[in-house]
């Protein structure tokens, strides 16, 4: 029997959850009630996700909550992957790749079945193990 699929989540979706003024707020609202928690995240994308929503007049708070009523795990410990994290940031320097998506990167090369929900293109541009692709759920593009 093969393990469950693991979704594990970008600051995107979490952002446009929790600001109605988002451009993908409609998606999220959508995409989040179809989703079986708790979705997997790490913690720079939860800081990522606080600061931008405080920057957005929202409150910041709701992320935490969102980790304490189990909806969201942060399931990533960077301490035993720093040197995979540098070698993806090396790897994608021109784009370049931000700390919470090498951290989500290593986290779908530990997890062979899963997907990642977000709004951020470059998730079509990252591999896992430098060949695969990662599957995600994100808004059609327009």
């Amino acid at each position: 029997m093969a393990a469950p699929e693991k979704t594990l989540v970008d600051t995107g979706p979490i952002v446009a959850l929790l600001v109605a003024e988002d451009a993908h707020s409609a998606w999220a609202r959508r995409v989040w009630g179809e989703l079986e928690p708790p979705l997997l995240t790490c913690e720079a994308v939860l800081s990522e996700a606080q600061f931008l929503i405080a920057r957005f007049g929202g409150n910041p708070r709701a992320v935490l909550e969102f980790v304490e009523r189990e909806a969201i795990n942060a399931a990533f410990g960077m301490q035993n992957e720093v040197k995979r994290l540098l070698e993806l940031q090396q790897a994608y320097r021109s784009l370049p790749m931000s700390l919470a998506d090498a951290c989500l990167v290593c986290m779908a090369e530990q997890f062979p079945r899963c997907r990642v929900v977000t709004t951020d293109s470059h998730f079509r541009i990252y591999r896992r193990h430098g060949r695969q692709l990662i599957p995600v759920i994100m808004p059609e593009e327009e």
